[in-house]
């Protein structure tokens, strides 16, 4: 079957089988390895994306779904260059230790925070139970979320 998915801004089209996962055809169609496979079962987020403005486990998706779709992935995030407030909220306050469920809590978090601008810390631990740190970096993680907040809610209301 054809799909076509934009990806990050840019059109991918490939002949795919019914069975390839979202996750796949990002990795190996699109060639964007930022976006890790961890448990394919859609228990750990390690494969978050957003797909139509909307956080999903890209393993729990066939890529013949999301044909037509937006989809934005961790190489996507940043903007010119410049790391989005979430990616140097993850740097600066050490929440990603061995990083390979790093791609998928920014993208999960980034959601989080756009829905939710004045979350405290008890709504940003729920908001992130589906996805799984095992080096347990997760007071990190939560100090990292908590500080884009604040930086994303200073640079939506116009400030610096």
């Amino acid at each position: 079957m054809d799909v076509t998915i934009t990806i990050n801004g840019k059109q991918v089209t490939r002949d795919v089988e019914p069975r390839v996962l979202l996750v796949d055809f990002i990795r190996n169609d699109a060639g964007l390895t930022g976006t890790n496979i961890g448990c394919d079962t859609s228990q750990c987020g390690a494969c978050t994306i957003h797909m139509d403005g909307m956080a999903v486990k890209s393993c729990t998706v066939l890529a013949v779904q999301a044909d037509g779709s937006e989809v934005k992935t961790i190489e996507g995030l940043a903007n010119n260059g410049e790391l989005h407030p979430m990616q140097q909220a993850f740097w600066d306050e050490h929440g990603l230790q061995c990083g390979y469920c790093t791609p998928g809590m920014i993208m999960a978090a980034t959601k989080l925070v756009e829905n939710n601008p004045a979350i405290d810390e008890a709504g940003i631990r729920h908001g992130l139970e589906g996805n799984l740190c095992r080096c347990t970096g997760y007071q990190n993680i939560v100090n990292a979320v908590q500080s884009a907040a604040t930086t994303m809610a200073t640079a939506s209301a116009g400030g610096d």
